[in-house]
């Protein structure tokens, strides 16, 4: 079951020398495009969305960089798979490999653990029961869970391929996973039963998906609070002006930016965070003032009115 080499620069439509700042440009440009909230093509979106964020996990990361490039289009004939790696192999020989997580067989092998894994923590693989029987092991792999549905909660249908290499026995097992509001970064979802065989009248082990949340071309996620960059006009910074803001979960927001609003000031939207037990995490909008570079005549004449007329010293102290 060998994974298919994925070529992460191309998929950003990047050189290999890009630096990590265009490489955040470049992620952004597609994923706006290929949002699932905005993409024309529906039926294609949610894929191409979640191929651009698997190429941005691994290329942002300057030590996961650094071993793709290492591995290079030649990664097949190196020798087999780095240590820790394998799609999933398992200690009793069996090889794991999914669908529905969002992440390729090639992000799976080399850059997650080394896909399917043994989980850790207690109701461990290979536990003996009476009469010989032996429980399953428990395995693990990532899901690449979308803010969307972080937001709002979702389902998803995960399948799980499993091969035994002695018998060349395959068999596809489908699972529905629900995805619940507010699940965040690490926390990790339980299927019971859809681990490993027993042995014996063993029962099978529990399959574990760790959550990994796709990056976001506009709101960055830190716990349930949202963060989200906010560019203004000089203008709009200096009179004031209110703002519709789209949210995640198709709602939008209306924000009051004050008259004198200045760079770097940040304003908080209580209440419009990820969901959570008590109350919802906040939302909070960090200004930019941004100006132009290109102005008509008219424009030119405007500002040296203002210059003329202005008070404002910024560099009086």
């Amino acid at each position: 079951m060998a994974a298919e080499f994925r070529d992460y620069y191309e998929i950003l439509g990047i050189a290999k020398d890009t630096s990590s700042a265009d490489i955040k440009k470049a992620f952004r440009k597609l994923a706006r495009v290929h949002h699932p909230d905005v993409a024309k093509d529906k039926a294609t979106a949610e894929d191409k969305f979640k191929e651009i964020n698997e190429a941005y996990e691994v290329l942002i990361d300057p030590e996961k960089r650094k071993k793709y490039d290492a591995l290079g289009a030649n990664w097949n004939q190196q020798g087999g798979p780095p240590p820790g790696g394998g799609r999933g192999q398992m200690p009793d020989g069996f090889e794991f490999e999914f669908g529905g997580t969002g992440f390729s067989d090639f992000f799976e092998q080399y850059f997650s653990g080394g896909g399917a894994r043994r989980a850790s923590g207690s109701g461990g693989a290979g536990f003996r029961g009476g009469g010989g029987a032996m429980r399953g092991q428990d395995i693990e792999s990532d899901i690449m869970v979308t803010l969307e549905e972080a937001f709002s909660g979702a389902m998803r249908t995960i399948s799980m391929r499993k091969a035994d290499p002695r018998t060349g026995r395959v068999v596809t097992d489908e699972v529905q996973v629900r995805i619940p509001a507010g699940i965040g970064e690490g926390q990790r979802l339980r299927v019971p039963g859809h681990g490993g065989d027993g042995r014996g009248k063993g029962a099978s082990g529990d399959l574990f998906l760790r959550v990994r949340m796709a990056a976001h071309p506009d709101f960055r996620v830190k716990g349930h609070d949202l963060f989200r960059d906010l560019p203004l006009a000089a203008w709009e910074a200096v009179l004031g002006t209110t703002i519709s803001l789209k949210i995640p979960g198709g709602k939008s927001v209306q924000i009051k930016i004050p008259a004198g609003t200045s760079s770097d000031d940040q304003l908080r939207l209580k209440g419009y965070g990820l969901p959570k037990n008590n109350a919802p995490g906040d939302l909070y909008v960090e200004i930019s003032i941004e100006t132009p570079t290109e102005i008509s005549a008219e424009e030119r004449d405007l500002w040296e009115k203002i210059r003329q007329v202005t008070k404002f010293l910024p560099r009086e102290i």
